[in-house]
């Protein structure tokens, strides 16, 4: 008897494991909220910032609107807009990202699929090659880019903007999907082709609604990427095809900060990336976690 209830009775658990237990509940949650809170301080600033004048906050601090919110004013935002040289950044920072976005996940979901499940020859040596792009540096392209452009016309506009993007995109996008596509079961594909689809039949009916979530989630950080790049942009645009990062580094004043018009550009800049995670985050999460559940 005593050697049947030993071997039921339950071990003994340390002190830590069931502390963390206890706070497994209402305090993470707690803690979790208060660093989210923490977080979105500087976003909350900005914003208060971008609705104050520029006496305002040569005066005291942006937190002193809490107390008193009749201080608020849209006037810097009008001022911006009616900036012809903010509103044009704005128009090409959208043809600049639409396409650049549109074009990795086209290409990169084609190439992924051909990687994960088409034969031709030297399909892992090419993909080794992929891989190998993904360790290259933006800033060791620049110069013999811009020199190629320049000798082809590109230098200078937008497409020349939008394929840098497209290049340096492509192989993270490539190494994403076709990590993804091959995890779809090859009893699926098999069945397909026999029913009589073709590859791109395959590929547009059965793969693409099977990679939804990864390929939003590529969409996302080549959304994101793009339209916060200054770097690339500041190099290969002129002065009439400038995004809007560049166009508001370009409006600061000469020996001052310029708030008045960096706050509300900044945080327009900002709403459009925030609008377009919020609205696939659904998406974005279930592309990240789709390679952790099997």
């Amino acid at each position: 008897m005593s050697a049947e209830a030993g071997s039921h009775a339950k071990p003994r658990r340390s002190l830590a494991s069931r502390l963390a237990e206890r706070a497994g509940g209402g305090l993470v949650r707690v803690v979790l909220i208060v660093v989210g809170l923490f977080w979105l301080v500087p976003t909350v600033g900005l914003l208060l910032s971008s609705l104050r004048s520029p006496e305002d906050m040569a005066a005291d601090g942006w937190w002193n609107v809490l107390t008193e919110p009749s201080r608020l004013t849209f006037s810097a935002y009008s001022d911006l807009l009616a900036n012809g040289d903010i509103t044009d950044s704005l128009v090409n920072t959208v043809l600049i990202t639409v396409p650049a976005t549109v074009l990795v996940v086209v290409i990169g979901s084609l190439a992924g699929y051909a990687f994960a499940w088409m034969e031709f020859p030297g399909r892992d040596w090419w993909f080794l090659g992929v891989v190998g792009l993904l360790v290259v540096p933006v800033q060791v392209a620049l110069i013999p880019i811009a020199e190629l452009f320049g000798k082809v016309g590109l230098f200078g506009s937008l497409l020349g903007v939008i394929l840098f993007h497209v290049g340096f995109g492509l192989p993270f996008a490539v190494f994403l999907l076709r990590n993804f596509f091959a995890e779809i079961p090859r009893e699926l594909l098999e069945a397909a082709r026999l029913d009589g689809a073709g590859e791109l039949r395959l590929f547009a009916r059965v793969v693409m609604p099977l990679g939804g979530p990864a390929i939003a989630s590529l969409g996302i950080f080549q959304f994101l990427w793009v339209w916060n790049d200054m770097l690339v942009a500041l190099i290969f645009t002129d002065s009439g095809n400038q995004p809007v990062t560049v166009a508001l580094q370009t409006q600061v004043r000469q020996f001052g900060n310029n708030v008045d018009v960096l706050a509300p550009g900044a945080f327009i800049s900002m709403v459009v990336p925030l609008a377009v995670f919020f609205a696939f985050q659904r998406q974005f999460v279930s592309g990240v976690m789709a390679g952790a559940v099997k």
